[in-house]
């Protein structure tokens, strides 16, 4: 019988993931798309850092602040009794961190292309600065941001090596469709791992096939046929 259990917890991750990605990845773009200070590139470089490195490094770097003797992990754990690695909650947190990049730098470029006179022009309206972002800016930028959230999830939902190192590979509890597709192929059962492994993919590409289709929609006809 088919097993659905990595199914559902590799959706869990993914959508929990995303929430978290798309709240920190939208402020974080907001405030580095028109600040200028010093240590901006530095500031750019961390957020942008896990999409470069191997997921293994990032999951390492996750297992020494997460783990028992890690700053964050020994605080969590003496302060509220809260244990994070080898848990669905480490395997959030590494599909955030890895997807977050992506979240990142299209909200990023979405915040850059909006009109700033426009902005500015609902201040002289009165309008506060969090007012001026969901009234204006946001609504503007929507179509770069809903592209991140596309991106984010469907790297979420693939997600394997950083969660290996802090999530481990528990049936019924860290155990996603990547993790379920690695063990079942070691252990010789192709076909199981086949099905999870096109499960995965048609789902991926359906939601990049989706995105595509939107986001020509959304472009005018002059846009899209080179202003002829």
């Amino acid at each position: 019988m088919f097993d659905w259990t990595p199914v559902w917890l590799s959706l869990r991750v993914a959508l929990s993931a995303l929430a978290i990605v798309f709240v920190l990845g939208t402020l974080a773009a907001r405030w580095t798309a028109r600040r200028h200070f010093p240590g901006r590139d530095v500031v750019d470089g961390l957020f942008l850092l896990p999409l470069v490195l191997p997921p293994v490094v990032t999951g390492f770097a996750l297992l020494v602040l997460l783990g028992r003797n890690g700053p964050v992990g020994r605080f969590l754990e003496s302060a509220f009794g809260v244990r994070m690695v080898f848990t669905i909650h480490a395997a959030i947190i590494a599909s955030a961190v890895v997807a977050f990049p992506l979240m990142y730098q299209s909200a990023k470029a979405a915040f850059q292309s909006v009109d700033p006179r426009l902005e500015d022009a609902a201040r002289t309206l009165g309008a506060g600065e969090a007012r001026v972002f969901l009234a204006v800016t946001l609504p503007l930028a929507w179509p770069g941001v809903i592209a991140g959230m596309a991106l984010a999830f469907a790297r979420s939902l693939g997600e394997f090596g950083a969660t290996a190192m802090v999530a481990g590979n528990i049936p019924g509890e860290t155990t996603t469709v990547p993790l379920a597709i690695y063990f079942l192929a070691d252990a010789g059962d192709l076909r199981t791992a086949g099905i999870y492994a096109l499960g995965i993919s048609a789902l991926s590409m359906a939601l990049v096939v989706g995105l595509n289709v939107w986001t020509r929609r959304r472009t005018p006809r002059w846009q899209r046929t080179g202003g002829r």
